[in-house]
């Protein structure tokens, strides 16, 4: 009886030296990531570069710059956007860049903010947050052999984040105006910029800049 009892006690001692060990054996980011929200540190800002681009084998992608979103209820900061896109627009222009608009399902050209609205029947086309899926967005870029977009627009975590990553991974090289990236957030704008600046097939393309560091 007392062998028996010293038995179990020593199969106890030893499932319980076992789980004791296995606590201490587990990964410490066992947590995820939502767990561990509140101690995630913000990486350093990407760095701004200047860029040159080739007039002929560049395209401007406006995308949704309409007034459903881009107002001062829903994203003040776009609407604080549109002198730089304009300027930006203006400068294109001038040096006959190719210039593509974009809209969602449910919006039409008339619903543009008319600073920044199509000139001479600039292209459109509709879709979801990638400009790329069930438009003809590739075919247009190839027949004019386009070779580096410039993407602004809203939202910024949404069509300029997919659309511009879309455009890498197609082997076009990528330049982002910061301040014409716009969300209903800065952590919107902030996660976009450190993606595209670091994912992997999109980063290496993609150079973040601003609109009067772009020369032609």
């Amino acid at each position: 009886m007392q062998q028996a009892h010293r038995s179990t006690t020593m199969r106890v001692l030893a499932v319980g030296i076992v789980a004791a060990f296995a606590a201490l054996a587990a990964p410490a980011g066992a947590q995820t990531i939502i767990d561990e929200w509140s101690k995630v540190p913000a990486p350093p800002a990407p760095k701004l570069k200047a860029a040159k681009v080739d007039p002929k084998t560049t395209a401007l992608l406006v995308l949704d710059l309409v007034k459903q979103s881009c107002n001062n209820e829903r994203r003040p900061r776009c609407v604080a956007s549109i002198p730089k896109v304009a300027k930006l627009l203006a400068d294109a222009r001038s040096h006959k860049l190719m210039v593509i608009y974009s809209l969602t399902s449910s919006t039409k050209v008339g619903d543009i903010l008319p600073q920044v609205a199509p000139k001479g029947g600039e292209p459109t086309v509709s879709s979801g947050a990638n400009k790329f899926v069930n438009t003809d967005l590739d075919k247009i870029l190839k027949d004019k052999g386009i070779k580096t977009v410039i993407v602004v627009g809203t939202t910024a975590e949404g069509a300029v984040l997919f659309t511009a990553s879309g455009a890498a991974f197609r082997g076009l090289n990528v330049v982002v105006p910061v301040e014409g990236s716009t969300a209903g957030s800065l952590y919107g704008e902030a996660a976009t910029a450190w993606v595209l600046a670091n994912a992997p097939g999109v980063g290496a393309k993609t150079t973040l800049t601003k609109v009067d560091m772009i020369t032609y």
